[in-house]
């Protein structure tokens, strides 16, 4: 059985039992079980009898699918707490009419009871609203904070190739550009974070060649 294996951040490799071709679909099982149709790629490595090819999912899914599949289930979860809020609030209401007297607790009287009753339910009721209330405010954070990530490019993706290129060129321009005073210094360290900016995007085209070329 082909299974996944990390090889940086973001990426995983199939590792199969059996050598393959570029465009070869194969299946891919994570460590639930469940069985990816997958492209292969280039072969990355050979390890104890393994080998190792870069892949992507058949059916598309990928980090972007991931992010936007995530937004969508914590909006879902938000609009669902936050409904939870809203008739926690109108259940809280029962009674408010007598409440709104501010009428006492009568001691000893047959109504005490009662009237004790219908002020913790109401306070419980608020209770759950609020938390629910809160728990409707995650939720949404983190389906801005998914939905903010749907657009990102990383090394898992074919397109990354191209992406980091792209980039690698616009630090090439902006080191050199302050290296030549084309481009103002806001800092001290200006210069040596371009020319790390550089750095970390040529290792990046470096890996995306390996892994999609």
């Amino acid at each position: 059985m082909n299974t996944y294996s990390k090889y940086i951040p973001n990426v995983f490799l199939a590792k199969c039992a059996e050598q393959h071709k570029k465009g070869d679909v194969i299946n891919v099982a994570t460590k639930y079980g469940k069985e990816n149709e997958s492209i292969v790629f280039n072969l990355i490595y050979v390890k104890e009898g393994f080998y190792y090819y870069s892949v992507i999912r058949a059916d598309g899914f990928n980090m972007q699918e991931r992010a936007k599949a995530k937004s969508e289930k914590y909006a879902s979860w938000s609009s669902s707490a936050s409904k939870k809020s809203d008739a926690y609030y109108e259940a809280s209401q029962e009674g408010k009419d007598f409440l709104v007297l501010a009428e006492p607790i009568k001691i000893g009287h047959h109504s005490e009871k009662r009237h004790r009753a219908l002020i913790e339910r109401n306070h419980s009721r608020m209770r759950n609203c609020i938390a629910q209330q809160e728990k409707a405010g995650d939720h949404q954070s983190r389906s801005e904070y998914w939905a903010n990530r749907a657009n990102d490019i990383n090394l898992s993706m074919p397109e990354s190739l191209e992406y980091y290129e792209y980039k690698l060129e616009e630090a090439k321009d902006r080191h050199e550009g302050l290296k030549n005073g084309t481009i103002e210094r806001s800092h001290s360290f200006s210069l040596t974070y371009a020319k790390k900016d550089v750095n970390e995007l040529t290792k990046k085209v470096e890996l995306a060649k390996r892994l999609w070329l």
